[in-house]
């Protein structure tokens, strides 16, 4: 018992000493004005405090475990300089604090503000990017956390612009609190396994707000996308969920607030997807559920293809839409059930909250545009609603496999 107390003290005084070791090094517009020069002079657990001013450097390449901490709100301007503003190769770093602009754009590297791969365990949190061609780039990373920064991008054209949050083949990360605009996609992820994306904020980018590849396992929480060229696209995944996210304002002749494409296994809940030119656009997606989301005021609520099975639509409100459902297919491989939708007339004689007539959510009209888009100069006219009127007597080009047979009769509420 004596012997184990002793490896014990031996083995906390051994810590203890190797804490001891860690240096504070500053740098300033006076004295140590170069970062990478006090960066070379740090050792493995030391913490670099940078004071305010404004350092004119790009290419601070950090192999070894420190802290950088920006204090007073420095700002470093790579503008006109080669490379990333900070690299960090295969070690792991906290950077906080700093405000970094002005990124070299190129068509031949990714130069981002803060670029790290092969790193393992390192956070990035409160920092400023403005002009930073791609913001925050992860490749190879994993067990990171990358919370609360704002990134401001300068984006005009797709082919000249970067991405806010770029991730590329990490696992474990959470990226959370950030708040990204104008950039090509606000937030990016490729190849990527066990990410949980919460609480961010992505704004007018070119093409997407958020844009994920062959990511599985993912999870996506209480986000709000707004304003984006073609809303949010998720693709060639599996194990996907999304619950809360706010889908808002995402218009044009392609856009959409959410694209799911050839993903499964997922569920999509409690999400608000509102004046969007089409709420959610599926393609080759199969066993997903939807559950309690909010539709409302879009140009199509749900375009939804005929290669898409087993999906189930429960309890959800289909509200003010243009056109609720659309599809390609005359027959449908998707569930609807205990939906609320608008436009609903039927009746509930036994007062269950139930109604006793099913729904057809698809409408004729709905089906013409969506193979003839220039059809939409019709919508609202008299022609359209007397073929409604037929088309609901005598269905022949809707499909009739498609219908909420237990609709409700009011809105769901949380």
């Amino acid at each position: 018992m004596t012997i184990k107390f002793l490896y014990v003290i031996l083995f906390l005084g051994i810590i203890n000493s190797f804490e001891s070791l860690s240096k504070i090094l500053y740098v300033n517009n006076k004295k140590n004005s170069n970062i990478q020069s006090v960066v070379d002079s740090a050792q493995n657990g030391d913490t670099i405090i940078i004071n305010q001013g404004e350092y004119r450097q790009s290419k601070i390449l950090i192999s070894k475990n420190i802290t950088l901490i920006g204090k007073g709100e420095p700002v470093i301007d790579g503008k006109d300089l080669e490379g990333s503003v900070i690299y960090v190769e295969s070690a792991k770093v906290n950077i906080k604090g700093l405000t970094i602009r002005n990124v070299k754009r190129t068509a031949i590297k990714d130069n981002a503000a803060i670029r790290l791969s092969n790193s393992k365990g390192s956070v990035i949190e409160n920092n400023k990017i403005i002009n930073g061609f791609f913001g925050i780039y992860l490749a190879r990373c994993d067990n990171f956390i990358v919370k609360n920064n704002k990134i401001y991008g300068l984006s005009k054209t797709e082919s000249s612009s970067g991405n806010g949050i770029h991730l590329f083949r990490c696992t474990t990360a959470v990226i959370r609190d950030n708040y990204i605009e104008n950039h090509r996609d606000g937030i990016y992820l490729e190849f990527v396994s066990k990410a949980n994306i919460l609480r961010n904020h992505s704004l007018l980018n070119l093409r997407y707000g958020l844009h994920f590849m062959f990511s599985d396992g993912c999870d996506y929480e209480r986000n709000k996308f707004e304003k984006n060229g073609a809303g949010v696209a998720v693709m060639y995944s599996k194990n996907v969920n999304m619950r809360l996210n706010e889908f808002e304002n995402n218009w044009g002749s392609s856009a959409y607030g959410l694209l799911l494409k050839d993903i499964r296994d997922g569920e999509i809940t409690q999400n608000k997807f509102n004046n969007n030119t089409i709420g959610i656009h599926m393609e080759g997606s199969n066993r997903l559920i939807f559950k309690k989301n909010d539709f409302i005021k879009n140009g199509w609520a749900l375009k939804i293809m005929g290669n898409c099975m087993d999906n189930h639509f429960n309890q959800n409100n289909f509200i003010s839409n243009t056109f609720d459902v659309a599809t390609n297919s005359k027959h449908s491989y998707s569930y609807f059930d205990n939906n609320f939708w608008s436009g609903y007339t039927g009746y509930d004689i036994d007062r269950d909250g139930i109604g006793d007539v099913p729904y057809s959510p698809v409408t004729l009209f709905s089906v013409v545009s969506t193979n003839n888009p220039e059809a939409m100069i019709l919508l609202h006219s008299f022609f359209i609603q007397i073929l409604e009127i037929a088309e609901k007597v005598f269905p022949s080009l809707t499909p009739e496999t498609l219908k909420d047979k237990r609709p409700l009769m009011s809105k769901i509420y949380d």
